[in-house]
C-alpha cells in the first residue's frame, strides 16, 4: 500500500498550541456521538509563536532573499544555533491563503517519491524538509531529489526551505541556493525576547542578575535558552508575593540542576504509605484542586490493596499538614503544587524508576480518577493526568505499554471519561519525538487488521481526525479510509475521512487516487459517492485549475464511476440505490452550477459507462433514465436539466456511433 508522509496545514480550525508542553485534545461530547473534527492548527500556532521569539541568526537577510529571489533556501550551520527556527519562520514569512505549511519527512522512507510527484505540491504551499539531524545514508538518498522537488516547487510557485546536516556534502548544482546561518550575536537578547514573549514585565528581566549572567557565561544552543526562559515563567507563576526576577531566576537554575537525590532522600523519610500515596497524587494531579488531590490518594491506595488507617477520623492529620510534609501547599485557589519547581516530574521520575511494582496499577488507578464526578475534575486537570502517566511510559522507552493501556480504557462499556482518557494517551504518543513513528503505525495495523471492540474505534476515528490530522493528514486519510471501510452500524469514520478532504484538494485528489487504485469494494463505492461532490471537483476559486481538469482526477473519477455502475445495473436491488440520486447531484450540478465545467462532468460519467463491457448498453440507459428523473427533481427552473440530457443523450449516441459528431441545437444552446 502506497503511503506517502507529510505535515500540512490548510485550516483555520482546530486545537491552539503557543510554546512548549503537553498538547491537549476533549472530545467535548460522548465518546459514541460523532462531531465535527478539528483540523490542522497546530503547526501554524507554533509558526507564529517561533516567529515572535526568534532573534534573527546571522545571515537571516541573505537566506530571505534567497527563498524569496528562487523558492527555495538550503539551510547549513552548527547545532544550537537555530536553523530548524529559521526555517519555519522564513516558510511563516510567504504565507497566503490557498498554499498550506507542510513537513516533509524523508526519515519514513516512503515520504520520498513525493519528490517525483507534483501532483503532491499545491500552489502557494510551504514545504519544509528538515535534515538536520539526518545520518549520511538518509542526507545522500534525500538530496538525490532535490532538484525535482525544487523544479516542482518553482513551477507550483511554492517555497521549500532545506535544513541540511552541517557541513554535509552538497552537489554543486544546488550549491547557490546554500546559506549558513549563525546564532545569534547576543544570548541575551535571545533570552529577554522569550520572556517577553511568556508576558514577564520587561522592568524585571531588563535588570543585571547574577543568575542569568553565570547561565549565559558559556555559548548555549537556542532550546537552552528557551527552555530557561519558560522554567523562569514558570517560577513567576507559582512564586510568592514578595519573590521577584532574582528568585524566579534561582529557582529556575535549581530546577534546571535536577532534584533527584532530594527526591529521594524525602521518599526515604516518609516511610507512611498514606504519605506516599498523597505525593504520587500531587505529582500526578500538580495544579489540580486540593479535594481532587485528596481523592486521588485514596483512590490510589485502594488500588493497590493498602489496608484502610483504623485511626479515629478526628485524630488522624489534616490536609495541609499532611501535604507540608512532602513539601507541597494549597494556593488562595485551593489548587496544590510543591513548593519547588519541577519537584512534581521528579517525584513521578522516582516512583516509576525504583517502584516498578506499582506501575501496573497506576493505569488502574488513572482511569477510577478520570471517572470521578468531583467538579473541581475540570477536563484539563484529567488530561494533564493522562499526559503525565503517558509521559513515564514514553520516558522509559515503553510505547507498547502505553499503547495497550489506552486500548483497554475504550474497551467494551467504556464511558466518556475513559475513551478521552485513551485519545489523550495516543495523543501523547503521536507528539513524542522518540515514538511517535511507532504510534503512527501501531495505530495504521489497528485500523486496517484488528478487530475493533468497545469503543475503541470511535476513539481512533477521533484520534485520526483531531490530532493525526494536525501534521500528518495524509497517515490520518489511509487510516480513516481503513475505519470507513470496516465500520458496522455507524457512519463516524466517513464523515471524519468527508470532513478531512473537503478542507484540501490535495487530500481529495489523494484519495479519490487511492480509491481509483484499490479493489473498489461496494464499501469502497459508498466511500467514492460521499467525497465525488460535483462542486468541489469543478471549483476554481482557488486556481485556474479545477480537479476535473486534471488528467489524474480524470483517471480516478472515470474508474470509480464504472465500478458504480457496472455495481448498479448488474445488481436489480442496486438500480435505486445512492448511485442513481448521486447521478442525478452531478447532472443537476452540471446544468445549474458547473459553467463551463458542466459538459466534463458529463463526459467522465459517458466514458465510465463506456468501460463498463457486457453492461455497457444498461450503464447508457441508467444513465439517461436518471437524467430524465433529474429534470424532475431540478433545483432550478428545468430548462436547463432538459438541454443537460439532450447533451448527455448526444454523448451517449457518439460513444456508440449512433449519431452525429455534433450536438443538437438545444444542447448548444445550453451549453452557451
Amino acid at each position: 500500500m502506497s503511503r506517502e508522509h507529510t505535515t500540512r496545514v490548510e485550516s483555520t480550525r482546530g486545537v491552539t498550541h503557543t510554546g512548549d508542553g503537553h498538547i491537549y485534545v476533549n472530545l467535548g461530547s460522548a465518546a459514541h456521538e460523532p462531531r465535527k473534527p478539528v483540523f490542522r492548527q497546530l503547526p501554524d500556532d507554533q509558526l507564529r509563536w517561533t516567529r515572535r521569539v526568534l532573534v534573527a541568526p546571522v545571515n537571516m537577510g541573505r537566506a530571505r532573499n534567497t527563498l524569496e529571489e528562487t523558492g527555495t533556501v538550503i539551510l547549513d550551520g552548527a547545532p544550537g544555533s537555530g536553523r530548524s527556527a529559521t526555517a519555519r519562520v522564513l516558510l511563516r514569512e510567504h504565507h497566503r491563503p490557498g498554499g498550506a505549511f507542510r513537513e516533509l519527512l524523508p526519515a519514513e522512507l516512503d515520504e520520498l517519491p513525493l519528490y517525483d510527484d507534483p501532483a503532491f505540491v499545491d500552489p502557494g504551499d510551504r514545504l519544509l524538509l528538515d535534515l538536520s539531524t539526518a545520518e549520511a545514508g538518509l542526507w545522500h538518498a534525500a538530496r538525490g531529489g532535490l532538484p525535482a522537488l525544487r523544479q516542482t516547487v518553482r513551477e507550483r510557485r511554492a517555497h521549500l526551505v532545506v535544513v541540511m546536516p552541517h557541513e554535509g556534502a552538497l552537489d554543486p548544482d544546488l550549491q547557490h541556493f546554500r546559506v549558513e546561518i549563525g546564532p545569534p550575536a547576543f544570548p541575551m537578547e535571545v533570552l529577554r525576547r522569550h520572556l517577553r514573549a511568556h508576558g514577564v514585565p520587561c522592568e524585571q528581566f531588563l535588570r543585571n542578575d547574577v543568575t542569568v549572567d553565570e547561565f549565559l557565561s558559556e555559548r548555549k544552543p537556542m532550546r537552552e535558552i528557551a527552555d530557561f526562559a519558560d522554567r523562569i515563567r514558570r517560577a513567576r507563576e507559582t512564586a510568592g508575593p514578595r519573590e521577584g526576577f532574582p528568585e524566579w531566576c534561582a529557582a529556575a537554575k535549581r530546577a534546571r540542576a535536577g532534584r533527584h537525590a532530594e527526591v529521594a532522600d524525602r521518599v526515604a523519610g516518609l516511610p507512611d504509605a498514606s504519605q506516599r500515596a498523597l505525593m504520587v497524587a500531587v505529582s500526578m494531579l500538580h495544579g489540580a484542586h486540593a479535594d481532587v488531590v485528596h481523592r486521588a490518594a485514596a483512590l490510589l491506595l485502594s488500588t493497590v490493596g493498602a489496608p484502610e488507617e483504623e485511626t479515629p477520623l478526628l485524630q488522624r492529620k489534616d490536609l495541609a499538614q499532611r501535604l507540608s510534609e512532602i513539601s507541597a501547599r494549597p494556593g488562595p485557589d485551593g489548587r496544590v503544587r510543591f513548593t519547588e519547581l519541577d519537584y512534581d516530574s521528579a517525584v513521578r521520575a522516582h516512583f516509576w524508576d525504583h517502584m516498578p511494582d506499582l506501575r501496573p496499577h497506576l493505569g488502574a488507578w488513572v482511569a477510577r480518577v478520570v471517572e470521578s464526578s468531583d467538579p473541581h475534575l475540570v477536563p484539563d486537570i484529567r488530561d494533564g493526568l493522562v499526559a503525565r502517566l503517558a509521559g513515564e511510559f514514553l520516558r522509559t522507552g515503553r510505547p507498547d505499554a502505553l499503547a495497550a493501556l489506552a486500548e483497554r480504557w475504550s474497551a467494551q462499556g467504556a464511558g466518556r471519561a475513559r475513551s478521552e482518557a485513551a485519545v489523550q494517551a495516543l495523543t501523547c504518543g503521536l507528539a513524542d519525538p522518540a515514538h511517535g513513528r511507532d504510534f503512527r503505525e501501531r495505530i495504521y495495523q489497528w485500523c486496517a487488521y484488528r478487530r475493533l471492540t468497545g469503543e475503541f474505534a470511535q476513539v481512533l476515528v477521533q484520534v485520526c481526525a483531531d490530532v493525526l490530522a494536525l501534521d500528518h493528514p495524509d497517515h490520518a486519510l489511509i487510516r480513516l479510509h481503513h475505519l470507513a471501510r470496516r465500520e458496522r452500524g455507524t457512519a463516524h469514520a466517513l464523515q471524519a475521512l468527508c470532513d478531512l478532504v473537503a478542507g484540501s484538494r490535495r487530500l481529495r485528489r489523494r484519495l479519490l487516487d487511492r480509491l481509483a487504485r484499490g479493489d473498489l469494494a461496494p464499501t469502497d463505492l459508498a466511500i467514492f459517492l460521499r467525497v465525488s461532490d460535483p462542486e468541489p471537483l469543478t471549483d476554481r476559486s482557488v486556481t485556474t485549475r479545477a480537479l476535473v481538469d486534471e488528467d489524474g482526477v480524470r483517471r480516478s473519477l472515470i474508474t470509480c464511476w464504472r465500478a458504480v455502475l457496472t455495481h448498479a445495473v448488474s445488481r436489480p436491488e442496486g438500480r435505486c440505490v445512492a448511485s442513481r440520486a448521486e447521478v442525478q447531484s452531478w447532472l443537476h450540478w452540471a446544468a445549474e452550477g458547473a459553467g463551463d465545467r458542466g459538459e466534463v462532468l458529463l463526459d467522465l460519467l459517458v466514458a465510465a459507462a463506456d468501460r463498463c463491457g457486457e453492461d455497457r448498453g444498461a450503464a447508457f440507459a441508467a444513465l439517461y433514465a436518471s437524467a430524465r428523473q433529474a429534470e424532475f427533481a431540478s433545483p432550478g427552473a428545468g430548462a436547463h436539466s432538459t438541454e443537460t440530457t439532450d447533451l448527455l443523450l448526444h454523448k451517449i449516441g457518439v460513444a456508440q456511433n449512433l449519431g452525429p459528431a455534433a450536438p443538437s441545437a438545444s444542447a448548444r444552446r445550453g451549453r452557451s
